[in-house]
């Protein structure tokens, strides 16, 4: 088997300066020290666990310092801990609290003399404004040139009542649902082949309690930062679409330049792969900066990508041809060789796992030596495969039902009956977890899994279609 290298692109980080998003180092400890749990957004938003919400201002110059502290408050005497308006630091850094006028508008402390570090101070000029956001004429200057929305615009929020939507309006009523503990302070979002929106439901509801409204019908979405935000690929969009679900908002558009589908998130280095099949490439996003970090040139029409052990694997459609991208070592491409329709691959104890929908076989690989191992039938139509330690679990479209593989001696150890009775159409691990959310695209169910016990805990009916179902912990919203 040839060995090829890859060609890789490293793009630009975006800009440090003081126009940018990037919290001082200093200023980013002694929050974190100081409020733990505090969330220091990629657009330099500062929130608070009680969901206080402060707005930096940088300095035209810092001051050169020994030691950050705070020189002063509005009101005087406050600790971080009180939760003061105006907190400004020795370095002539500046947090501005957001506040309500009272009358459903955002905004900022006016003081009738505002000190020098808040007058001179600039907003980050990549921040996402809060919407409704209204600045005191005396420091209009914070601004710079960033745009206000006054008028909610950039909301995508959708009521069910004012939705268009035809499968929300047939209202089948479903009892609510007992709640199983692994779902408590979880959010259930699901897409759908039917809307270009991303309907929002609590777990123990069948009905939508609303709606994120986006540009095209998704191709995938995943969840990221504890649920606080989501990655989106739609249908003719070369852009990966980053909403905010706290306060219902796109928050980031990252331009790619080709269409994206697949999204594989990489938890331990806090990175996201975008596989976009008709530039052959697999875009790398940096997921502390929400930007684009690398793009990777390869061979073919990606799809099934799979991180494992270093290596991302893919699948070229067009050839049935399966790669292997060696990260640490120079971007190294090997080819694995030529399987008929494969639709799933998973990777374990230096053998990789191809599965093949047609045929209803796993094949087995040797990744060293690229020998045939093994060859065995699985459950018919095999449509996804997830790894849990040793255990590997397949999903069988056609019958409903998911095959535990001891991949240590690659023997069957038992079969979990789902009984939705409908067509399985994917196998996702909850981010965090070790659960997994089971769908089936026909009846409108999905099933949590345990993937440590093997055992299937609770099947939920929801009453719109589904596509995609992703799970993510519960974050408080801005009102």
């Amino acid at each position: 088997m040839r060995k090829l290298l890859i060609l890789l692109s490293i793009l630009v980080i975006s800009c440090t300066s003081s126009f940018g998003a990037k919290i001082p180092d200093d200023v980013r400890a002694y929050l974190e020290q100081q409020v733990p749990n505090v969330d220091i957004r990629f657009d330099g938003v500062i929130i608070l666990p009680d969901n206080t919400v402060y707005l930096p201002l940088y300095p035209s110059l810092f001051s050169d310092i020994k030691s950050l502290s705070i020189k002063q408050t509005y009101p005087a005497g406050l600790s971080i801990y009180q939760r003061p308006d105006v907190i400004i630091f020795n370095n002539d850094f500046v947090l501005m609290k957001l506040l309500s006028d009272g009358q459903g508008h955002r905004t900022v402390l006016h003081m009738t003399n505002p000190p020098l570090q808040v007058r001179t101070g600039l907003l980050p000029q990549d921040m996402l404004v809060p919407s409704g956001l209204i600045i005191p004429e005396n420091i209009k200057g914070i601004i710079g040139n960033l745009k206000i929305d006054t008028k909610n615009e950039d909301l995508i929020r959708v009521n069910n009542e004012d939705s268009f939507e035809e499968f929300l309006k047939e209202k089948d009523h479903i009892k609510r649902q007992a709640l199983i503990e692994e779902l408590k302070n979880k959010t259930v979002f699901v897409s759908t082949n039917y809307s270009k929106n991303i309907q929002v439901v609590q777990p123990a509801n069948s009905t939508p309690s609303y709606s994120l409204a986006q540009k095209s019908i998704p191709v995938n979405v995943k969840a990221v930062n504890n649920g606080k935000f989501l990655l989106v690929t739609s249908y003719d969009r070369p852009f990966i679409d980053v909403v905010s679900v706290a306060d219902s908002r796109f928050i980031k558009q990252i331009s790619l330049g080709s269409n994206p589908e697949q999204i594989l998130i990489d938890e331990k280095a806090n990175k996201a792969y975008v596989a976009s099949p008709s530039s052959s490439t697999i875009f790398v996003l940096d997921l502390k900066s929400m930007s684009l970090c690398q793009k990777i040139k390869i061979n073919g029409y990606c799809e099934h990508i799979l991180l494992s052990d270093g290596r991302l694997f893919y699948v070229d459609k067009l050839q049935n041809e399966i790669w292997a991208i060696e990260l640490q070592k120079d971007y190294e491409l090997k080819d694995i060789g030529r399987f008929p329709n494969v639709s799933a691959l998973a990777y374990a104890n230096n053998k990789l796992y191809i599965a093949s929908r047609t045929k209803s076989r796993i094949a087995v690989v040797d990744y060293d030596t690229l020998g045939l191992i093994n060859e065995f039938t699985t459950v018919n139509k095999p449509t996804s495969m997830l790894l849990n330690k040793n255990i590997l679990y397949v999903l069988g479209s056609q019958n409903n039902e998911i095959q535990m593989i001891d991949t240590t001696s690659d023997s069957i150890t038992g079969t979990i009956e789902l009984g939705t009775g409908g067509y399985s159409s994917g196998l996702d691990r909850i981010i965090g977890t070790d659960l997994a959310v089971v769908t089936d695209l026909k009846n409108n169910y999905y099933s949590i899994l345990d993937l440590n016990s093997g055992t299937l805990l609770k099947t939920y009916e929801l009453s719109i279609p589904i596509k995609e179902v992703i799970i993510a912990d519960k974050v408080r919203l801005f009102e």
